[in-house]
């Protein structure tokens, strides 16, 4: 009788993580160029927003100057306020988007075509939007011109009023913006539980009783990447301000995205400290908003959980 004196076979540290690790060797690259391009770029602005800095000469440091500097900003408070209307305005596009996207989750003759041009808002760059709606804003040839001239506002420039012209800005950000909700929520219709449904019409749910309280909790993650996404969009809303009005009449269209590339790269001054700490201020508004919607989601996770 032989005897099997083999010694079984070492298993070696890369055998027992392999598992742990595989992931994390697919992310690096990710991560890497995130942490390169948008986590170094912010804590390096903030630094600046602490120096008196043109771009070009050697920095000086002046402490919390340039904020303090902020707190007496007239233009900066109109920013700010501006910026308040397009967060408020542009949540709109969250039930319209959940709205189309119910009334396009259905099988009929044609529907895909109908849908095709609900999306095409999405496809379309920021900047040809923005030139399309400044042409139907055109007080004497636009598209709305014989609209005003009914009402009484014949040669009414929309843009060109201080009272109208961000909320001409918003309603033209908000057609893209809404395309994008509608895309998330129709993600999201097409991953509901048909069981729960059938269970609830036997109980005897329907109508909007049915949609609060079965469709609408499935669509949960859903409604939080488009509140998430629509108010990343409304603190950046860079683009459509300075293809439409580069922030007039008299900066009354501003917002904090614009009057900061304004004070520091445009002809008002290169103004990098100060640029900056609007930068700041402008992330730290954003990432409010992004860890109080993550915060109610988490808790409501665990609610369900428990």
């Amino acid at each position: 009788m032989e005897l099997n004196n083999s010694k079984p076979k070492r298993i070696t540290w890369w055998q027992k993580n392999q598992v742990k690790i595989s992931p994390w060797i697919f992310l690096a690259p990710g991560l890497i160029f995130f942490s390169i391009y948008v986590i170094a770029p912010i804590f390096v602005s903030i630094g600046i927003s602490f120096y008196q800095w043109d771009g070009l000469s050697p920095s000086i440091y002046v402490g919390l100057q340039n904020y303090i500097e902020l707190l007496d900003d007239e233009y900066f408070y109109i920013s700010l306020w501006n910026n308040l209307k397009w967060l408020i305005f542009f949540m709109l596009a969250v039930p319209i988007g959940l709205g189309l996207a119910i009334f396009l989750n259905q099988i009929v003759f044609g529907i895909r075509l109908i849908k095709s041009l609900f999306f095409f808002p999405f496809v379309i760059s920021q900047v040809v939007i923005g030139l399309i709606f400044t042409w139907f804003y055109q007080p004497n040839y636009g598209v709305i011109a014989p609209f005003l001239n009914l009402i009484g506002l014949e040669g009414f420039s929309i843009l060109a009023n201080e009272n109208t012209a961000t909320y001409g800005i918003i309603f033209a950000g908000l057609y893209p913006q809404i395309a994008y909700c509608l895309i998330l929520y129709l993600t999201g219709l097409n991953n509901i539980n048909p069981e729960q449904i059938e269970a609830g019409r036997m109980d005897g749910a329907k109508g909007f009783h049915l949609f609060w309280n079965i469709v609408l909790p499935q669509l949960r993650h859903a409604t939080f990447l488009a509140i998430v996404v629509t108010v990343i969009g409304a603190l950046r809303s860079f683009d459509m301000v300075a293809i439409m009005t580069q922030g007039g009449p008299y900066g009354y269209s501003n917002v904090l995205a614009y009057y900061m590339f304004e004070q520091a790269l445009s002809e008002y001054g290169y103004r990098m400290g100060y640029g900056s700490a609007i930068a700041t201020v402008l992330f730290t508004i954003m990432m409010f908003y992004i860890l109080f919607f993550i915060y109610r989601m988490y808790r409501n996770e665990r609610e369900d959980n428990n």
